[in-house]
């Protein structure tokens, strides 16, 4: 039913509770990571061919609307990137830690690649493992921060859904309070949690948002489905 807070929250738990039974609790540690390895090929088969249903959804909203509709769009998705672009809090970090984010980025050029292609993140997260084991990151730090990370830390997605909401109020005419934007800002910071994994689903929280908030028509939306890939790659 796509409530990923309340599977975050049981497999927290369910980790806790395997990591204090020990040397009891290896053997199902072995059967997970048997099964990841399962579903991670199966994600990649079906990678494969994410990019041909994202070029259909594409090809129907120009042919349907023409060009010109997107051009109000083309400001929103070039402001996203330049919010993104200089958000740069994790320049920061690395830089308080004398670390280079450039050398990484060097380093996961290949699976940024895959990213753009594919519009999620999910699709690298197998490489993404390996390659950081390689970078010299032990095996136990990978295998805690990648996951998290995927499922808690979507600074990406809280911008480029925050600023959605932004544009389509000025799209309605909808005059938003500084305390109101800021709410939505907040609000979307938690429900973004696990919503970077599938191309879309960042879509799906939208909707649902703006469901609960009832400050902007939920029918809305369907104007941003001309540009929704091109943001969700950011």
């Amino acid at each position: 039913k796509g409530d990923i807070l309340q599977i975050l929250f049981f497999a927290v738990l369910f980790g806790f509770a395997l990591s204090r039974m020990g040397a009891t609790g290896s053997s199902l540690i072995v059967t997970f990571e048997k099964l990841s390895q399962v579903i991670f090929n199966i994600m990649k088969m079906i990678m494969k061919l994410a990019p041909f249903g994202a070029f259909g959804g594409m090809a129907f909203t120009i042919g349907t609307y023409g060009l010109s509709t997107l051009y109000p769009l083309g400001k929103l998705m070039i402001a996203v990137y330049m919010t993104m672009f200089f958000f740069v809090v994790l320049n920061l970090i690395c830089y308080m830690h004398k670390f280079s984010l450039w050398q990484l980025l060097k380093f996961i050029r290949q699976e940024i690649v895959i990213v753009l292609g594919t519009s999620s993140s999910e699709s690298v997260l197998p490489s993404m493992i390996m390659k950081l084991q390689k970078f010299g990151c032990s095996k136990s730090v990978v295998g805690l921060v990648i996951p998290t990370g995927y499922s808690f830390n979507l600074d990406g997605t809280s911008i480029y859904l925050s600023m959605s909401v932004i544009f389509l109020s000025q799209v309605f005419n909808i005059d938003l309070s500084i305390g109101q934007q800021l709410t939505i800002i907040g609000v979307l910071m938690v429900t973004s949690k696990g919503a970077a994994g599938v191309t879309g689903s960042g879509f799906i929280v939208l909707a649902s948002t703006l469901t609960a908030l009832k400050v902007v028509p939920i029918e809305s939306i369907a104007i941003l489905l001309g540009v929704d890939r091109f943001m969700s790659e950011a």
